[in-house]
């Protein structure tokens, strides 16, 4: 079966879904110009993530994030705007076709391109927490903080910021796993799109998905361990793909 007959199979799938439910990864976020982790280019062949990434070095140099953050993040994400797979998405969400959004990524983009019911597994780096008083700020506030400060203080207490993302060394947030979960078990179309699937527990939600019975979906550029137990797997850009499925979904 060529791209084209798969596309047409997906826009079947998704025509004859009551529950869909999406599964977002980092491939959906590089079609963004957000670079992605793992491999060539990826952010951890130019940045030590046992630094910047994990809990444990944030508590002892937290300036080694912020720098990142002065010097990558918040440039890349200030100009990053959604594609047309997030595009895709919100429309299928409004139609009433799309149920939740679980995502890996950590940008915000869906939530930009109009999706309201979105569960995020590993935060949301727009926001920045207070680790003293639990208040969050917007990227953008803290940002301003940093020629005068770094690493910042936070604006209220004087605490220590960090961003409200999941870092190494922490567990995902049990509600939104839990959530993520119950979705997965009630869904009767799971499509994965743009991730590896090779992070864990979250990889473990398609699996989930396919045991109770769900329609499975991968739609990656590149082949993942799960394509063995895919009914559908469509190996193109998420963009490409969803923007030919949406409209008439």
């Amino acid at each position: 079966m060529n791209n084209k007959e798969k596309i047409i199979q997906l826009h079947e799938i998704i025509s004859n879904s009551k529950q869909l439910v999406a599964f977002t990864g980092a491939g959906l976020s590089a079609e963004s110009g957000i670079p992605t982790y793992r491999g060539a280019g990826g952010l951890w062949s130019k940045y030590d993530p046992s630094k910047y990434a994990d809990i444990n070095y944030f508590m002892q140099d937290p300036s080694y994030y912020w720098n990142f953050f002065k010097e990558v993040r918040y440039p890349i994400l200030k100009d990053a705007q959604p594609n047309a797979a997030h595009f895709a998405l919100a429309e299928l969400e409004k139609r009433g076709k799309l149920i939740l959004s679980i995502t890996q990524n950590i940008d915000g983009l869906l939530q930009i391109a109009g999706q309201k019911i979105v569960c995020e597994l590993h935060g949301n780096t727009r926001k920045i927490k207070c680790l003293n008083c639990n208040k969050k700020f917007p990227m953008g506030e803290i940002y301003q903080l940093l020629d005068e400060k770094l690493p910042p203080d936070c604006p209220s207490c004087k605490g220590l910021l960090k961003p409200d993302v999941v870092l190494f060394g922490e567990q995902l947030p049990q509600d939104e796993l839990n959530r993520a979960q119950q979705a997965a078990q009630a869904c009767d179309t799971f499509i994965v799109i743009g991730s590896s699937l090779v992070v864990y527990p979250a990889a473990q939600i398609p699996v989930i998905a396919k045991s109770k019975g769900a329609i499975l979906v991968i739609v990656n550029i590149d082949p993942t361990p799960l394509d063995g137990e895919a009914d559908l797997v469509i190996n193109m850009k998420a963009s490409e793909v969803l923007s030919s499925v949406k409209m008439e979904s």
